[in-house]
């Protein structure tokens, strides 16, 4: 019975990472013979201020060509969830084969379809089109200088370009502009012209990049100031903890050779005194150690995602990137596993199963509870960001039969290789009482404070991550977010580590969450900054596009902040393990 559960297992999750690693548009040679059929893809129309809003192409009153209708299938999980709706153009276009302007349908204009077009051209919207999985934008029409005729682009006039038998380059120009006038009736053209290039296939994406944006001198400055603020602050740490540490340990030595009543006069003060209650398990260690475990597995896909990224370039292929980040997610289910369970066993956690839920399910269901709620806005808008039922189903699936089996995995290893509380001092049976202390020592104002340096170090990136996102950039420097990522590691368990010796110090045995929480402040900075992105750097507006940006903001925010806890934790963790381990206590 058990080996068959397992077998089960094992075969969805290979048809889950088949599915979510098919990638490519229906041309998946994107080779072709002199006059084979060249498919023109109509994707989304949509105003250009709200990127995330789109709607079927002929959700406006746009005729289809005389040619018999293809249908499309989403080939990725990710494809589906960002909102692809490929529909055929009808348009007939061959390799090779050029097409003087030949009209291909005509609209009969009435009021309503007019009205819909005088909206769409009112809120400058523009569609995408798709030919061998490169994309092409066009602007659906203009109004005049006093917004009161208003006129349609008819004219369709693609240009492409092919090297041997591959299309490396595809231009679109719309001319042949009309006016909209009701009860009318309207033709609709388009012309094919082939020319030669000598651009290499391999590099075919390049000309939708944007190396002034990215390459700019202020990334690189950037980049550079946050590196000499580690450099700054791993030295800075290392001397004040070191020379400080070095004091306490000649004073704690010194007190060892005091007979006991020169010890009892003696000013007893520092970290040395909550020897016996630093160890002591946290509040709420299921819920502490379920989101150490989330934070450890997010620093893992964000780690092995990038890789990726800076070895492939996902960007040339529809939904790759999320087809990997979900892919990778359920792959690096046991991480999540091992050090939740390991730290609920060290901490004397008796209900792992309630525990490994939580730690599975932590995640997928803050994702999918704002998903669910966008959908419905989505839905009342008619948006193709509407995730399909299907989808729905197969994220479900993921969620119960990938990442919660390798979850348990990992929660039986962790438990049983890494779960015993082999701590370098006793736990006292009674907790110390915590002295009273000034205000700026209280684990509140150090958690506030905490975020502030972390997210110093990463704002500028994230300027550049917002726009490729909500804008129309294509982002493709991974080595600079390589950069920033270990950046932010190293800046986080540096400043974590300081917070947690001052609180120690203050005489404070709560470190766990204070050590968390003061790295995870950071997503409450990056959160903010992105109220001000919106509305000092976008032209965003709506109900829709507002709810989507700040609620998968709010995802990234919190997921950043808990990727962010967990490494601070880690790191603070091993400092307190070391310290106490060099102190000789009676």
């Amino acid at each position: 019975m058990g080996s068959s559960r397992w077998k089960i297992a094992v075969a969805v999750l290979f048809v889950v990472e088949c599915s979510l690693l098919s990638v490519g548009a229906d041309e998946h040679e994107h080779t072709y013979v002199d006059k084979e059929e060249v498919v023109l893809w109509m994707n989304t129309v949509g105003p250009y201020h709200n990127r995330q809003e789109t709607y079927k192409y002929f959700s406006l009153p746009f005729c289809v060509g005389t040619k018999k209708t293809i249908s499309h299938y989403h080939e990725t999980l990710g494809e589906a969830l960002q909102g692809v709706e490929l529909e055929f153009s009808g348009l007939d276009i061959k390799f090779k084969d050029e097409v003087l302007q030949t009209s291909y349908c005509d609209i009969e204009l009435d009021k309503a379809k007019r009205d819909a077009f005088v909206y769409a051209i009112n809120n400058h919207y523009w569609y995408q089109m798709y030919i061998d999985d490169l994309p092409i934008w066009g602007i659906v029409g203009e109004a005049d200088e006093n917004g009161e005729d208003h006129y349609l682009w008819t004219y369709k006039k693609l240009e492409i370009g092919f090297n041997g038998n591959r299309i490396v380059d595809v231009n679109l120009t719309s001319e042949g502009k009309v006016k909209l006038v009701p009860n009318t009736r309207i033709a609709m053209s388009y012309s094919v012209k082939w020319k030669k290039s000598d651009v290499k296939f391999e590099d075919r994406f390049d000309k939708y990049l944007d190396p002034s944006f990215f390459q700019h001198r202020i990334h690189w400055f950037s980049i550079f100031n946050s590196f000499m603020m580690v450099i700054f602050l791993v030295g800075l740490v290392s001397m004040i903890l070191m020379r400080t540490l070095r004091k306490d340990y000649a004073r704690y030595s010194k007190e060892e050779e005091m007979d006991d009543m020169d010890r009892d006069l003696g000013d007893e003060y520092g970290w040395k005194q909550v020897h016996g209650d630093v160890f002591r398990p946290s509040s709420h260690p299921m819920l502490f150690s379920s989101l150490i475990g989330s934070g450890c597995q997010i620093f893992s896909v964000s780690f092995i995602v990038i890789i990726v990224a800076m070895i492939e370039d996902l960007y040339t292929e529809r939904g790759s990137m999320l087809s990997t980040a979900i892919f990778v997610y359920a792959a690096t289910s046991p991480v999540n596993g091992y050090f939740g369970g390991s730290l609920y066993a060290k901490q004397g956690g008796r209900r792992w199963i309630k525990q490994m839920f939580i730690g599975a399910f932590l995640i997928p269901a803050m994702v999918c509870g704002t998903a669910f709620f966008i959908n419905f806005i989505a839905m009342y808008y008619h948006a193709s960001r509407a995730i399909p039922f299907g989808t729905m189903v197969a994220v479900c699936c993921i969620c119960f039969f990938v990442i919660l089996p390798l979850n348990l995995v990992g929660t039986i290893l962790g438990r049983n290789l890494s779960g015993q509380p082999n701590f370098p001092c006793r736990v006292n049976a009674v907790p110390r009482p915590i002295p009273e202390k000034k205000w700026f020592m209280e684990p509140a104002v150090i958690v506030c404070l905490g975020g502030i340096l972390p997210f110093g170090s990463i704002f500028i990136e994230m300027y550049f991550i917002f726009t490729s996102f909500w804008a129309y950039k294509i982002y493709y420097v991974y080595g600079f977010m390589m950069l920033v990522l270990v950046i932010l590691c190293i800046v986080t368990v540096c400043v974590t580590i300081v917070c947690t010796y001052f609180l120690l110090n203050a005489e404070d045995y709560r470190w766990q969450w204070t050590s968390f929480l003061s790295a995870a402040s950071t997503a409450v900075y990056v959160y903010m900054y992105s109220f001000y992105y919106y509305f000092f750097k976008t032209k965003m507006y709506g109900l829709f596009q507002t709810s989507f940006y700040f609620g998968y903001m709010a995802v990234f925010s919190t997921s950043l902040g808990i990727m962010c806890g967990a490494v601070g934790y880690v790191g603070t963790s091993a400092f307190v393990r070391k310290i106490y381990t060099n102190v000789k206590i009676d």
